[in-house]
Order: structure tokens, then sequence, then C-alpha cells
């Protein structure tokens, strides 16, 4: 997965709670394993009106919002059914950090499985955070160095070491495992000596 280090980027304001994942890619859009095209469909019902025409009313589809890598939410984001399609299509409409007071745990997992950053701040800051950013304002998150910077204030913020590290290396659980692919294989060789028929293969 891509690494994440620094970003720079105006920021969706998108402050409601308990947005679920049927919310972020209804279900209809789940039977590809692709994770491309998603981004078109992220959001549809809150995006589009009955005849497929983007609303007045979208926080994603208007201004700087367009290009916004960045999005600002309310507490329990990506609650409900566990859909990976979800962070796919986040991530495939540009969004590659998403700051809140709170996620579901599912969805938070996902998110780390394809280098997303979830960022984790009290109620009140998330809130203050919102209010600056309305204009379009550029926000800089610092991943290494854990700092949220606008024109008015430096945000620190915490995130566990494990999910940090494997964020700025880009490594999934898989990634992991292959950084000791000289022991496994180690491991595989002694094994088939030992007992060679657990690697017969079947007839």
């Amino acid at each position: 997965m891509q690494p994440f280090n620094k970003l720079t980027s105006a920021a969706i304001l998108f402050y409601r709670e308990n947005i679920d994942t049927d919310v972020i890619i209804p279900a209809r859009h789940l039977k590809t394993i692709s994770r491309l095209g998603l981004g078109k469909w992220c959001f549809e019902t809150l995006r589009y009106d009955e005849s497929g025409q983007v609303r007045n009313s979208s926080p994603f589809d208007h201004g700087a919002s367009q290009t916004a890598n960045i999005l600002i939410t309310g507490a329990n984001f990506g609650c409900g059914s566990s859909r990976e399609h979800a962070v796919w299509a986040l991530m495939d409409m540009g969004v590659r950090c998403i700051i809140g007071p709170s996620f579901a745990d599912i969805f938070s997992s996902n998110a780390l499985k394809n280098g997303m950053l979830l960022i984790t701040l009290p109620q009140e800051v998330v809130q203050k955070l919102a209010a600056e950013v309305k204009s379009g304002t550029a926000v800089s998150v610092n991943l290494a160095d854990q700092w949220i910077t606008t024109p008015s204030a430096q945000i620190s913020f915490d995130i566990d070491d494990f999910r940090k590290t494997s964020l700025l290396n880009g490594t999934d659980e898989i990634g992991l495992t292959l950084r000791d692919e000289d022991k496994i294989t180690a491991f595989e060789q002694r094994d088939k000596l030992q007992r060679p028929w657990l690697w017969q293969e079947n007839i």
C-alpha cells in the first residue's frame, strides 16, 4: 500500500455523527472486487438527486472539496456493516486522511489495511477545526511528527506505534510477515525434512 507521511490539502467538512458504511457506499455497488471506480458512488444518496445530478447541498462536489484529500467528520464514523469497499470508495474519491472524534472498529481496521490515516481528536477540537476550514483553508498533516497545522493553530494527535509505523512504511499485515521471509523459508526447509508427509502433493 502507499506510504503516508505528510499531506497538505483543503478539507471536506462533513460533520455528521453515526455515518454508517451503507451511507458511504450503498450495498448495490459491492459486487465489484476492484478498488477503482467506487469513488463516483461514494456518498451517492447525499451527492446526487433522483435524476443523477449533483445536489447543490453536496459537501463533496463544489469548490475546493472536489480535490480535497482530508475529510473532517463527526463521531462514530464508519459504523454499521463491515465492508472494506467503504474505505476503497473514500480513497478512490481522493480521501487519504479522516479527522473525527471516533471511528467504528472494523472501519478503522480496514482503513489501516489500505493506507488511510484516521486521526481521533476530542470533539471540541474537531468542531473548532471544522469551523476554521469552512472557507477551503488548507490543512497540513504530518504523521511522523504527529501534528495537524492550520493557519491559526498546531494540533498534536496520538496514534499507536504499530499503526504509525505501518502507515509510514506502507506495510500491511502481509508485508510485515514478509519481512521475515528468510526465516519462514528456513523453517519450511527444515520441516520438509522432519515431516515430509505434510509436504506431499495430493494425487
